[in-house]
């Protein structure tokens, strides 16, 4: 099997997964790669919880039933998934991932460790990207100053995060978010993808 150009469509119609621990700044890479990078196809997450007021099937989440998310699960159709808070389960569909690549779009997503380890075990060939912090203090600084979490949850949460700075090596990439514009600069660039510009 011959590997695509580099600059070719082929190249770039590739799924890219963004991994790091908590309050790391996935979520804020994920929106700046929004504004700058419109051919970029971002997954949207199902989800068993029910929609929030201003929340849009299909924009924000998919909003499944359990039953439904169960039959998904069962007939392989999930990328990745896992149980949030013991409570709702959140999960990666399989199809329009697949339906997006084929289509020759880079596609986007943005998951946990335990997340980005079944797409591994799916889908080998996609690009592994770990966003690191600039240092452990920062990443303390960053989660106590969200202010979202009691001091017990803020713990617990810390505990989590040395373990998934210690699978760093899994990743074929690994881009510190000492900068948004510039580590989404760094993660674009692996991509291959031509940002817009104003």
């Amino acid at each position: 099997m011959t590997s695509a150009a580099p600059g070719s469509p082929e190249a770039h119609a590739r799924l890219t997964v963004l991994s790091g621990p908590t309050a790391v700044g996935k979520g804020t890479i994920m929106t700046e790669m929004r504004g700058r990078a419109p051919d970029v196809w971002i997954s949207v997450s199902a989800t068993t919880r029910p929609p929030r007021p201003t929340e849009i099937d299909g924009v924000h989440y998919y909003f499944l039933s359990p039953e439904t998310f169960d039959e998904l699960v069962a007939g392989g159709q999930m990328l990745e998934w896992a149980v949030v808070h013991g409570k709702h389960r959140y999960g990666t569909l399989r199809a329009p991932v697949e339906r997006e690549l084929a289509a020759g779009r880079p596609v986007f997503l943005e998951v946990d460790l335990q997340g980005a380890r079944q797409v591994r075990r799916a889908m080998p060939d996609a690009r592994f990207v770990f966003l690191a912090p600039p240092s452990w203090e920062e990443l303390v600084r960053r989660l106590t100053g969200r202010g979202t979490e009691s001091p017990a949850e803020r713990e617990r949460r810390l505990v989590t995060a040395r373990g998934e700075l210690a699978a760093a090596g899994e990743f074929d990439h690994v881009v510190v978010n000492d900068d948004v514009a510039r580590a989404t600069d760094e993660v674009l660039s692996l991509m291959g993808v031509t940002q817009r510009v104003d």
